[in-house]
C-alpha cells in the first residue's frame, strides 16, 4: 500500500473525480429529482457496484484486454452507447406530471422502482469501457512497482476509491432532492427530463465516437 501522503493524495483525487459531472452523476441527479433522495442514493450504490466490477476486472487483467483489443473495446463501447441512448430516449418520452401531489408520487415511485434504479445505475457504469480504462490508468500510479502484491493492492485501492465515492454520490442525491422541493423545479420537471434525456444521448454519442486506445 502507498504511504500516508500518497494515500491522502489518492483519496483527494478520487473525490475530485467523483465530483466531476458525467453519465453517473446525471443518472443520480435525474433519479433524485423524480423520486427523491432515496432513489438517488440507491442509484449511486448501483453505480458503485458497477465500479467494483471494473476494479476486479482490471486487477485480473480484463481491462488490459479492453485497452489493447479493438474488438473487445468496440463491443463494450457500442453496448454502453446504446444503453445511454436508450435511457435518454425514455426521459425524452416521459410524460409530464399532472396537478396531483408530486411528493406522494415520488414516494410511491421510489418504493416501486428502487431495484430498477439500482440495476440501471449498475449497467450505466459497467457498460462504459472508459471507466475500465480509467481504473487501469489511475490506480497503478499509486502502486509501488515490484512490491510483489500489486493485484491485492490494486483491489484495496479500488475498494477505497469506490467507498469514498459513496458520500459524494449521496451528496449529489441530497442536493438534487432538495432542489426538487421548490415549486419551480417541480413545475419544470418535464423540461428537466428532456434536458437530461438529451444529455444522456449526447454522452452515448460521445462514447460511440471514442477511439480505441492505442496499443
Amino acid at each position: 500500500m502507498p504511504d500516508a501522503q500518497h494515500l491522502l493524495l489518492f483519496i483527494a483525487a478520487g473525490w475530485l473525480l467523483n465530483l466531476t459531472p458525467g453519465p453517473d452523476v446525471l443518472y443520480i441527479v435525474t433519479n433524485s429529482l423524480r423520486a427523491g433522495a432515496r432513489a438517488g442514493v440507491v442509484a449511486g450504490l448501483g453505480i458503485t457496484a458497477g465500479c467494483f466490477v471494473h476494479v476486479t476486472a482490471a486487477a485480473i487483467g480484463v481491462s488490459a484486454l479492453l485497452a489493447t483489443s479493438a474488438l473487445a473495446f468496440g463491443a463494450l463501447k457500442w453496448a454502453g452507447a446504446a444503453y445511454l441512448a436508450w435511457v435518454g430516449i425514455k426521459l425524452l418520452r416521459a410524460k409530464p406530471q399532472g396537478t396531483q401531489d408530486l411528493a406522494a408520487v415520488a414516494r410511491t415511485a421510489a418504493r416501486k422502482t428502487l431495484g430498477q434504479v439500482f440495476v440501471g445505475g449498475f449497467w450505466t457504469n459497467v457498460l462504459n469501457p472508459k471507466v475500465a480504462i480509467f481504473f487501469l490508468a489511475f490506480v497503478p500510479q499509486f502502486i509501488t512497482p515490484g512490491s510483489g502484491n500489486e493485484a491485492v493492492t490494486f483491489l484495496l485501492l479500488g475498494a477505497l476509491f469506490n467507498a469514498n465515492s459513496i458520500p459524494v454520490n449521496a451528496g449529489w442525491a441530497i442536493a438534487a432532492a432538495w432542489m426538487a422541493r421548490h415549486g419551480a423545479v417541480q413545475r419544470g420537471m418535464h423540461w428537466l427530463d428532456r434536458a437530461a434525456g438529451a444529455l444522456f444521448i449526447a454522452f452515448g454519442l460521445r462514447l460511440a465516437l471514442t477511439d480505441t486506445p492505442s496499443r
